[in-house]
């Protein structure tokens, strides 16, 4: 039988515990939530390494923090993507993901304190044993499961997504997640208490479920740009310091991002490459 996975779980170094388990206008058709979990993956918080502060073990992208931004506390986020098209790597099955997330980041540069909380949404790619490619949107409210969105999800596809607290400190977010491409649309306002200490743009990949084989491999994928990224409503001009890159068992750089690019509000990112 062929593994399934949880979703998403961060890693970003040094001795912590915890840091990440993962809108527009116009007429739309508006997705649906399903019901269930989301079967094969879920996110957790970001494990310690004990190495760099700016490597993980399942997560490459940028994390903001709010002792790294002198005490700036998150109430929105946002960000575009372009979904990559999954195929396997050296023969193996894989999973990942692309999200964005307030919570369960690094809130210092040194990475010294972590957030347990995450509210997040995002897009999956895997590949099976067999070659089966999969794509699927979803969002999560750490610790509960991740929820599928009902959505149709494929290479290619230009995402746009949002999350922003209706209220600032109210603990009502809206969570908005679409398929620019295909003029499609999902939107969810839940309550859920947030440190408001941490935001992401990432890609993943997730833990497995029911095995004890740790994160899934990281499957081939092709080069993801993010754009747009935004927090509390205002360009992230984001910062080479802030960027993670993702290693293996061994400390290799098997994904990393690229430098900010010129607007400082978004980045590529690279699958087995330790350049981008």
């Amino acid at each position: 039988m062929e593994s399934s996975f949880h979703r998403r779980t961060a890693t970003r170094a040094l001795s912590i515990v915890a840091a990440s388990l993962t809108v527009c206008a116009g007429l739309v058709t508006q997705a649906a939530a399903a019901p269930s979990a989301h079967g094969h993956v879920v996110h957790i918080v970001k494990p310690g390494l004990g190495l760099n502060t700016n490597q993980s073990s399942n997560w490459f992208g940028y994390n903001q923090g709010s002792l790294e931004q002198g005490g700036k506390q998150f109430h929105s986020i946002a960000g575009d993507w372009t979904v990559p098209t999954v195929s396997k790597h050296a023969g193996h099955p894989g999973a990942s993901s692309d999200w964005i997330g307030i919570g369960g980041g690094c809130v210092d540069a040194n990475c010294t304190v972590g957030d347990n909380t995450l509210i997040q949404t995002g897009t999956e790619q895997d590949v099976s044993a067999s070659g089966a490619k999969s794509y699927s949107a979803w969002y999560e409210l750490i610790p509960a499961p991740s929820l599928n969105v009902n959505m149709t999800v494929r290479p290619g596809d230009h995402m746009h997504a949002q999350i922003s607290e209706t209220v600032s400190g109210s603990n009502v977010w809206k969570i908005t997640l679409k398929n620019v491409t295909r003029n499609k649309a999902f939107t969810k306002t839940v309550p859920y208490s947030s440190t408001h200490a941490t935001a992401e743009w990432i890609e993943e990949t997730p833990l497995e479920i029911g095995t004890n084989a740790g994160f899934a491999p990281l499957p081939n994928l092709s080069r993801i740009s993010f754009d747009h990224a935004t927090t509390n409503g205002a360009s992230a001009q984001l910062k080479p310091s802030e960027k993670i890159q993702l290693i293996d068992s061994n400390g290799h750089v098997i994904g990393t991002p690229s430098a900010p690019d010129a607007q400082r509000d978004g980045f590529a990112v690279c699958a087995w490459a330790t350049s981008c």
